[in-house]
């Protein structure tokens, strides 16, 4: 896979790191020109990104989204409240970060994370597709 279509989902954020996944969608990062798409079904997606901590209310909406997909699909996990539940820890609705729902290829630390780490990501992620690491 050289061109990942992506699906991007927030599971419900402060929305700093939505702001700064749509800025590396847009003409300024231009992710185009690694042949990265945005697209807006699971069914037409490679690679899912999410942002935002899983709550017990998100949970079966993300597992459903991530069965959707076709093989092979591959999640990256953006910001840290995505990563780990972030500044939303410990709250009685707040299950964690996405990896206790679905599992995770790629994390992408922050806080807001910024538009040229979600770029590295997903060059990490092809790179480790392409040698095998799936």
């Amino acid at each position: 896979m050289k061109s990942p279509w992506i699906l991007y989902m927030c599971t419900g954020a402060c929305n700093a790191c939505d702001i700064e996944v749509i800025a590396a969608l847009t003409p300024r990062f231009d992710v185009e020109r690694f042949g990265i798409l945005l697209k807006g079904s699971p069914r037409h997606a490679d690679v899912l990104v999410v942002t935002g901590a899983v709550s017990r209310h998100v949970a079966p909406r993300l597992k459903r989204i991530y069965e959707q997909m076709p093989h092979p699909k591959f999640v990256m996990a953006v910001g840290t409240c995505a990563c780990s539940g972030g500044v939303y820890w410990g709250c009685y609705n707040v299950l964690g970060g996405i990896d206790k729902v679905i599992p995770v290829d790629v994390y992408v630390p922050g806080c807001p994370v910024r538009p040229e780490a979600v770029i590295q990501g997903v060059a990490k992620l092809l790179a480790k597709i392409q040698s095998g690491g799936k």
